[in-house]
């Protein structure tokens, strides 16, 4: 076969440019790879070609994609046909370089070998090559082995083509001086974009690697709260899919790239970063008084006391009248019961008030304050004192839940930390919204959340997204010491609720209930007895269509 006219020659060029220009735009590794062998076989006019990849111990080269066009044969890439061939070795049993294998040979030389007749030739084991002819019918006979070398000047793979073919009258013909240095070419160029992909993929596992680090660290903090980090993030892509998939509505236009949806999966990953300085007490806080411990234990003590001095005016009483004159000791013995029974009384009202699950009533908020006055105790120094100090009175009349408005604050403040940290971050442009989408989570829809105060015409459709997402996983979750999971049905109406009050996005819920979003998470994260049979018409606010 002559060589390529001048023209021809720059044909060929002018297509090896655009392929490398092609090479660096695909982002999968599998459709990479497949693309240089293709790429590879164009330019060449080979029949076949295979391309091999170095495994990380340098021992074995495996196959990965195998294609001959004239047998219509297409495995490994995109197929979903594995190739059934073993892995070529690098060395034999004792160690000794496997050159009697071409590919081989080419991996461990850093030599392009090209033969132009593999039956006539010397040195090389085409056994195995001789062996596929025999059961097809093909004729394998000018061969192409390239190696393919990164950055770091390492042989990653080899591609090897097979049967150049005249572009005249289609005779198979030895690959040319030209063809060669133009695979060699590809495959500089191919081992660049595979290298620089893998390096991409490696730094997006370290980083998502270094966000599950960080959401381990804020659910090992708490106990309680372990997981939300991660099931936010799930159930955001679940609803965002259904919304990505609404063909009608206010939500028809809205679509997701494969960018879009990994830009939402990170900022869900980092929805509650800043969470990682909060301090554990007051995420933990599973009654009115706890703290770093139950402060109630203390007014226990305290009440202890209470019933002790009771116990001694009693026997003073005796003391102090030993005949028992005027019936002294009877009347001692009642007065010591009813005090004892009021304590007793006033310490389980306390204990119960320290559960914050339940909506206080204003007379108990004032029983709690009475109380303080009621008793008298001295402490260790021996001063007098209101039986609860201004603290404890004040988280135990807390009206709902167990913080108090400086606690919800802080727990509040998580958000600014998030995105604080998230902006500082010199973000690429296809994660340019992460902030954005994780930083609103906690607005409203009317413009009454924080911390921005952000209107619903302000915000993403991501960001609302997450928003729901963290209500609804809050409203369930099952691990939470100041409550107990709530049923889809009692989960959902809140949920309705908030939809007409402006809390969250009315069109989002109406997609959640309609496309049954609720219960693909449920049956993930729910126990039985929380997935309840709910009837969605009764659902307030809700639109079925």
């Amino acid at each position: 076969m002559s060589e390529p006219t001048s023209t021809e020659l720059f044909r060929r060029l002018e297509e090896l440019n655009g392929i490398g220009i092609s090479l660096s735009k695909v982002k999968d590794t599998t459709r990479l790879l497949e693309a240089i062998l293709v790429a590879a076989k164009k330019i060449t006019n080979a029949d076949g070609g295979t391309l091999y990849r170095v495994d990380a111990d340098k021992k074995l080269v495996h196959f990965e994609i195998l294609r001959t066009d004239s047998l219509n044969i297409a495995m490994g890439g995109t197929t979903g046909v594995e190739v059934p061939f073993y892995p070529v070795r690098l060395y034999d049993d004792d160690g000794r370089p496997n050159n009697s294998m071409v590919v081989a040979y080419s991996v461990l030389r850093d030599e392009t070998v090209n033969i132009a007749d593999a039956y006539a030739a010397k040195g090389f084991d085409f056994t195995g090559t001789k062996s596929f002819d025999r059961k097809t019918g093909y004729r394998s006979e000018s061969f192409l082995t390239v190696p393919m070398k990164n950055h770091e000047d390492e042989v990653i793979g080899v591609l090897q083509l097979i049967n150049a073919k005249d572009r005249q009258n289609g005779a198979t013909v030895p690959f040319s001086e030209a063809d060669q240095r133009l695979a060699e070419s590809l495959a500089s160029q191919a081992a660049v974009a595979l290298t620089n992909r893998q390096l991409i993929n490696q730094l997006e596992g370290l980083f998502e690697s270094f966000i599950n680090l960080i959401n381990a660290a804020i659910d090992d903090k708490s106990p309680y709260t372990g997981g939300h980090c991660q099931r936010v993030p799930m159930l955001t892509m679940m609803l965002a899919e259904a919304a990505n998939e609404a063909e009608e509505g206010p939500l028809a236009g809205f679509r997701m790239t494969d960018k879009d949806r990994y830009e939402l999966k990170i900022a869900g990953l980092l929805h509650d970063c800043g969470k990682v300085t909060t301090p554990v007490h007051v995420v933990d806080k599973a009654t009115k008084l706890q703290t770093i411990f139950d402060r109630i234990t203390l007014v226990d003590t305290r009440f202890e006391i209470l019933k002790r001095d009771a116990g001694i005016a009693r026997l003073k009483t005796r003391l102090d009248s030993p005949d028992n004159r005027a019936g002294e000791w009877e009347r001692a013995d009642r007065e010591l019961k009813a005090r004892l029974r009021q304590i007793e009384e006033d310490r389980q009202f306390l204990r119960f008030s320290n559960f914050g699950s339940e909506v206080m009533r204003g007379e108990d908020q004032q029983r709690v304050r009475d109380i303080s006055k009621t008793y008298r105790w001295r402490d260790v120094d021996g001063n007098e004192a209101d039986f609860l100090t201004v603290d404890e009175v004040n988280n135990l009349t807390i009206r709902s839940g167990t913080l108090t408005q400086e606690e919800r604050q802080i727990i509040n403040h998580h958000i600014d930390v998030t995105i604080k940290m998230l902006e500082s971050l010199p973000w690429p442009k296809h994660l340019k919204n992460v902030a954005e989408y994780a930083g609103g989570h906690h607005e409203r829809m009317d413009g009454k959340g924080y911390p921005r105060g952000l209107s619903r015409e302000q915000m993403s459709v991501q960001a609302r997204v997450m928003g729901i997402a963290d209500i609804f996983e809050a409203l369930t979750a099952k691990d939470r010491p100041y409550k107990k999971g709530k049923t889809l049905t009692e989960s959902l109406q809140i949920l309705g609720k908030f939809k007409l009050n402006g809390h969250i996005d009315p069109d989002l819920f109406d997609i959640f209930v309609r496309k049954k979003v609720y219960l693909k998470y449920a049956e993930q994260f729910l126990d039985a007895d929380q997935i309840d049979e709910v009837d969605e018409a009764a659902l307030p606010g809700y639109h079925t269509r």
